[in-house]
């Protein structure tokens, strides 16, 4: 298709498929930034308390911790590419947390180290969006909102039922309609947009 760059969501399969292609991928910050304050909210009071004490055991105090917690959160909202040096240095700190062994729990000190070692290696598909420009100077913001836009419409319609619906005829009525104007879009059919908006 042309294509030279790959806008997703975070999943490891849409990595894959960009690298196996030979393409530029994005993914989505707004969908990075939640999954990071939602890790970063559960681990800071853990490294806070360092009740395991794998922390000390790689020589990084709790208060070091906490602060390389909020300084991620810091930078997964600024996502400067020239920050991804700094995150290096950051799980540079927490390399020697040892992975759990078979049937035992991650201590704090590795569940930190490897949010670190994933942001840090996911940090130019989360910046791409700063330095790629198209060749008749396209911009991009860094999400994936018109494929969300676009699963909102088709794969969740038929979740609509549960979330509103107050009669069957409405739901297979309007699934119908949606439908038959999506396979339709390039062959004289309906602008979807102006209906679902």
């Amino acid at each position: 298709m042309g294509a030279e760059l790959l806008i997703t969501d975070d999943a490891d399969a849409f990595k894959k498929v960009a690298d196996n292609q030979g393409l530029m991928h994005q993914v989505c910050k707004s969908h990075v930034q939640r999954n990071t304050d939602a890790l970063i909210a559960n681990l800071k009071p853990l490294a806070a308390a360092d009740s395991d004490g794998s922390l000390a055991a790689i020589g990084v105090s709790p208060e070091q911790a906490v602060a390389d917690l909020e300084r991620l959160g810091e930078l997964i909202r600024s996502r400067q590419p020239e920050q991804e040096d700094e995150l290096g240095m950051m799980y540079g700190r927490y390399m020697a947390a040892a992975p759990p062994r078979e049937n035992e729990q991650a201590s704090i000190a590795y569940r930190v180290r490897s949010l670190m070692l994933d942001r840090w290696n996911l940090w130019r598909r989360l910046t791409r969006y700063r330095t790629w420009k198209g060749p008749e100077g396209e911009r991009i913001d860094g999400t994936n909102n018109h494929a969300e836009r676009a699963i909102g419409w088709w794969v969740k319609e038929r979740y609509r039922t549960m979330r509103g619906y107050k009669k069957a005829a409405n739901a297979v009525n309007v699934s119908r309609l949606l439908a038959w104007c999506g396979n339709h879009l390039n062959s004289g059919g309906v602008d979807l947009e102006a209906l679902v908006a």
